[in-house]
């Protein structure tokens, strides 16, 4: 990948109408507003339907998209919803904050609406998107219709006939829910349909959209009950074993994930068809792929299924480079961004360089006096994506409260920015980045606009506090991007133009 820049902002986080961000045209202003500031790249977190806890990192399905992006405003034009319908919703009453329990009683009710007035099944390209996508859509449109049967239940709290997939039971389910099946796959092809839409739109602008993914599926989702034979799990399909992370910086005692964790012997033995046909559907959506928790190919953390905590679990061995070599057999060289994060081993290390895939750089993790960090920017080769921070990161701002005396210190002398106000750090922060070697610069949106802990994303083991922050519709200001634009240029990320223009920004950058 050449060098550019992007911003970090989830769909979620746009100012759309109607309680979360959407496939809306604010959407589309954002686009026009990364192409003004000279920008890249957009990064997106996962696009799956959120299940319990709201995390895009633990969907109902890896393949399938999430129903709340679907833009309200479109199916009004389309004629199959009513603004005064969509208006009469309470959806919450803070436009800077998603209310997931308000658009759970509403959104789904606005939208089987739209699908009992959408007369779909004459529509020949809703046919052909069912054909292309059986491999997923059926089970995951059956799933979704059971669940709400079982009021909303786990699978693996269903009847045993259903839980276990005998062939009698799923096709009297599929018999006496035929329509509550066709109304999920009636809100996929609209999300594939909108956000093709959206993501045309981006890339004839010059923007190219980085989908981040997680290495794992939920447990309660489509995936895990149609396809046991791909995770570790039991005679019972219960897990035998969980995912999560040993005790890092961010829990004493680990992260328990409770992620089924796969069974790599039988995904090598199928020739990892399950893996290609997933990362080729990603691709469908996204032009680079973040894979997250990257060192998982290399060795895994196995936890016990029951235990409550991760301080018991033990690393197993990953598929390491065959999974990649066969990706690239069956899909070409794709763009991928490796997320390696946290406890790095010299096998993992290995694995990252071996793929040739860039690797993450964070700058909050740089600033540790007297220790080697690799995050410092003069550690940095081309081949990798330097950020200020992720969505698991506080704000900068926030952040440099936090420091203690020790590590301000450095953070201080190493950009010698001793004089910079406080509430300014974020731009010095924001231009070690920029002007780092890293191939490519990603700064998360509220980085840019100096906002603190209000605006974080994530707090990492925490739940009901996570993933509601949204962008303020007047936030992003012609000034702001004109600075981020002159930032972009003089670090060499987007086109720099003609000679007497790049004089020019030279002249106001007081270079």
């Amino acid at each position: 990948m050449k060098r550019g820049s992007g911003i970090l902002l989830p769909i979620s986080s746009i100012p759309s109408k109607y309680g979360i961000g959407s496939f809306s045209k604010e959407a589309y202003e954002f686009v026009d507003k990364l192409a003004e500031a000279g920008q890249s790249y957009w990064q997106i977190l996962p696009l799956g339907p959120t299940s319990y806890g709201d995390s895009p990192y633990q969907s109902f399905s890896t393949f399938a998209g999430n129903p709340y992006f679907i833009d309200l405003e479109t199916l009004t034009e389309e004629g199959v919803l009513t603004a005064e319908e969509c208006d009469a919703c309470d959806f919450g009453g803070n436009p800077v904050q998603v209310d997931y329990g308000k658009l759970y009683e509403e959104r789904f009710t606005l939208l089987h609406k739209a699908y009992e007035r959408s007369e779909i099944y004459k529509n020949e390209k809703f046919q052909k998107f069912q054909q292309e996508n059986a491999f997923w859509l059926d089970d995951y449109a059956l799933f979704m219709a059971v669940k709400k049967c079982f009021d909303g239940k786990a699978w693996s709290e269903w009847a045993q006939d259903v839980r276990l997939r005998w062939g009698f039971a799923l096709d009297y389910y599929r018999e006496t829910y035929y329509y509550e099946i066709e109304f999920y796959k009636y809100l996929q092809f609209k999300f594939l349909e909108q956000w093709t839409r959206l993501k045309t739109y981006a890339n004839k602008k010059g923007i190219r959209i980085i989908g981040d993914i997680p290495i794992y599926v939920a447990f309660d989702s489509a995936d895990a009950w149609a396809n046991p034979q791909l995770f570790q799990f039991d005679e019972e399909n219960l897990p035998v074993a969980v995912a999560g992370c040993p005790p890092d910086a961010f829990s004493a005692t680990g992260q328990l994930w409770g992620n089924p964790l796969y069974r790599w012997d039988y995904h090598r033995y199928t020739g990892y068809d399950w893996w290609t046909r997933r990362m080729a559907h990603c691709y469908k959506l996204y032009d680079v792929v973040r894979i997250d928790h990257f060192r998982g190919f290399d060795e895994y953390f196995s936890i016990p299924f029951g235990a409550e905590t991760a301080m018991g679990g033990h690393w197993e061995k990953g598929p390491g480079m065959e999974l990649f070599h066969t990706l690239e057999r069956n899909l070409g060289r794709r763009d991928v961004i490796a997320e390696d994060l946290g406890l790095m081993t010299p096998s993992v290390e290995k694995l990252v360089a071996d793929s040739g895939y860039p690797n993450m750089k964070v700058l909050e993790f740089a600033f540790e006096p007297e220790k080697e960090t690799g995050y410092l920017p003069h550690d940095y080769d081309k081949n990798c994506v330097v950020y200020t921070g992720t969505h698991d990161n506080d704000t900068v701002i926030s952040w440099y409260q936090e420091l203690d005396k020790e590590q301000r210190a450095f953070l201080n002398e190493y950009m010698d920015n001793a004089d910079t106000p406080n509430e300014e750090i974020h731009w010095d922060m924001i231009r070690l980045a920029m002007m780092s070697a890293a191939n490519i610069c990603i700064i998360p949106m509220q980085d840019y606009l100096g906002l603190g802990n209000e605006a974080r994303i994530n707090h990492p083991s925490t739940l009901g506090c996570n993933w509601k922050w949204r962008l303020g519709r007047e936030e992003i200001t012609p000034e702001l991007l004109e600075k981020i634009k002159k930032l972009t240029r003089i670090s060499f990320r987007c086109d720099r133009g003609n000679k007497a223009s790049t004089t020019h920004h030279l002249k106001v950058m007081g270079l």
